[in-house]
């Protein structure tokens, strides 16, 4: 059997560790919004053949040096397309780069698939919903949990996500990488996926508290987390395994792969070495304060 519960301080100190360093990437850089939350302009040019996205990178530069550029092929095509994004082009400076890429690549005027502008105040909106989304998603979980299994699981799972989501954080503030839609969409299929390997914890831990009365509650943990690490370590890494190769193979969904690498990693360790942790001291602060009125 092993011995997690009783290594709990050290592994909250690596969390606090890696926490400690996203909090301090956050106060230096700041999350680096990007433009469906900050607002600029989006601009999709079909290529029509292959193309060296360092030479049209290159073009982009003249005109905003921190434009950010994609090369994706869209479903049902064999033609590259190229997706611009932009905080500070002009309609003009984008008429001008466009010519020169069409001139480059023998494209036509009707290649320009779409110019679209997001303002600033749609970015606002767009940021307090997710707000919204990821809260209302978190109570609600809380809510069934606290109803299915008893609060003091609600309480470690919601503090095991509140882990996950500031090590994600964390690793966008420091790597400085742009927090977009697909972000927040990535982040609330993270929240669903570790609150179902924390689940799969407790479950087991309320099952054998039928059978191991006579346990202490360390001793209750211990066995639970050995009985599922198996599982959750082999979920885990069979998803991994697919996400990451999404992530290199597949560039048109980096913004969405990224996040998922990161939370489903830091779920799987806080579905182990967190949320039990937090479990087994809940419970025996319950205990205790039960014990003193009852005294």
């Amino acid at each position: 059997m092993l011995k997690i519960i009783e290594k709990t301080w050290l592994w909250f100190g690596l969390s606090i560790a890696v926490i400690l360093a996203g909090v301090v990437g956050l106060a230096v850089n700041g999350l680096d919004y990007g433009i469906d939350f900050k607002g600029g302009t989006i601009v999709r040019i079909d290529m029509k053949k292959d193309f060296n996205k360092s030479d049209v990178d290159a073009i982009i530069k003249k005109y905003d040096t921190d434009a950010l550029t994609n090369k994706s092929v869209p479903q049902g095509k064999t033609a590259p397309e190229l997706e611009i994004k932009s905080n500070t082009l002009t309609g003009e400076n984008i008429a001008n780069l466009f010519k020169e890429i069409k001139d480059k690549y023998e494209l036509k005027d009707s290649d320009l698939i779409n110019q679209d502008t997001v303002g600033a105040s749609i970015g606002n909106e767009l940021k307090q919903k997710a707000m919204l989304a990821l809260a209302l998603a978190t109570i609600a979980m809380l809510i069934y949990i606290g109803i299915r299994f008893e609060f003091n699981f609600g309480a470690a799972a919601i503090i095991a996500l509140l882990h996950d989501v500031l090590i994600t954080l964390g690793v966008y503030a420091l790597f400085k990488v742009p927090v977009d839609s697909a972000f927040i969409a990535a982040m609330l299929t993270v929240i669903g996926y570790s609150i179902n390997d924390t689940i799969v914890v407790f479950d087991r831990i309320r099952e054998n508290q039928k059978y191991m009365r006579r346990n202490n509650i360390t001793e209750l943990a211990n066995a639970s987390i050995t009985q599922t690490m198996t599982r959750s370590v082999n979920t885990v890494l069979t998803v991994m395994i697919t996400i990451t190769a999404v992530y290199i193979f597949v560039p048109s969904v980096r913004n969405f792969a990224f996040p998922l690498i990161i939370g489903i990693a830091s779920g799987c360790y806080s579905s182990i070495f967190i949320a039990s942790p937090i479990w087994v001291m809940l419970k025996k602060r319950t205990k205790r304060v039960r014990a003193g009125s009852a005294a």
